[in-house]
């Protein structure tokens, strides 16, 4: 399955969520490939901690490969790297992503990341794809390459606001460019039940039918620990509250479409 981690607001959890869900596909078995489509690399430190700053071209290398004129493209599988966990490869970030955005843009290479990810499909049964705070060429490809949409949440109310023109956006996509794109669900994070507010907007969420997953991912300082060490949780802490939501998480987000 590929899934795309998608929100426009900055600071929402998607490199966390991302990473925490690979990690525990990987844990359990699955072959799990994470994708950092986003120039400032949080799902690639997260992964590979100070190994990062050497972890080669990654993303910029495959996208930059589809504007040479050249007889023998490289593979997207050679800008793949693995991490300290058996089963969790990474295709990295790179700070020049954001040099390539205008001429990937301009040429339309809009599809390449779909057909390199439909190629890799036999040596990964998941596909974690991290995006940018915007709605730029590397979201659209993400969004036109993967099956499911995660949306973080972050319980405040811009959040709320901006969640129906995310849920626009991804029917655009699907009407335009890829019919096979479901919204997996929105992940409500930091979720702090003792407070009114974020149960409020939960609340008025799922009475509006949206389908928001469960459980919701708590309000941690653990997760800042983990980010610190370069550990994902399942790594860290394994029976830690947190962790323990991101198992139940994984498994609701792996289930089979309603």
């Amino acid at each position: 399955m590929r899934y795309v981690v998608f929100n426009q607001k900055g600071g929402v959890g998607k490199s966390t969520i991302t990473c925490n869900l690979a990690a525990i596909g990987a844990q359990q078995g699955r072959r799990t490939l994470v994708v950092d489509l986003d120039a400032q690399g949080n799902s690639t430190r997260y992964l590979l901690g100070a190994q990062a700053d050497d972890a080669g071209e990654g993303a910029a290398g495959f996208f930059g490969e589809s504007l040479k004129f050249t007889v023998r493209a490289r593979e997207a599988a050679e800008f793949i790297v693995e991490t300290a966990w058996e089963g969790l490869h990474l295709m990295p970030s790179h700070p020049q992503l954001e040099e390539l955005h205008g001429k990937l843009e301009s040429r339309y290479k809009i599809y390449k990341l779909r057909d390199a990810l439909a190629a890799l499909e036999d040596a990964y049964d998941d596909v974690y794809v991290d995006t940018p705070p915007a709605l730029n060429f590397y979201t659209r490809s993400a969004l036109i390459a993967a099956q499911r949409c995660l949306i973080p949440f972050d319980c405040d109310d811009f959040s709320r606001r901006a969640l129906y023109g995310l849920l626009d956006q991804v029917q655009e996509i699907q009407a335009d460019h890829n019919r096979g794109l479901e919204v997996g669900g929105i992940v409500v994070n930091q979720f702090q039940p003792r407070a009114n507010l974020p149960q409020r907007l939960v609340q008025e969420l799922v009475d509006e039918g949206l389908p928001v997953l469960q459980p919701y991912l708590s309000a941690s300082v653990k997760i800042r620990e983990s980010h610190d060490l370069a550990r994902p949780m399942i790594h860290m802490d394994a029976r830690h509250k947190v962790t323990q939501e991101f198992v139940a998480l994984h498994a609701q987000v792996g289930r089979p479409a309603r």
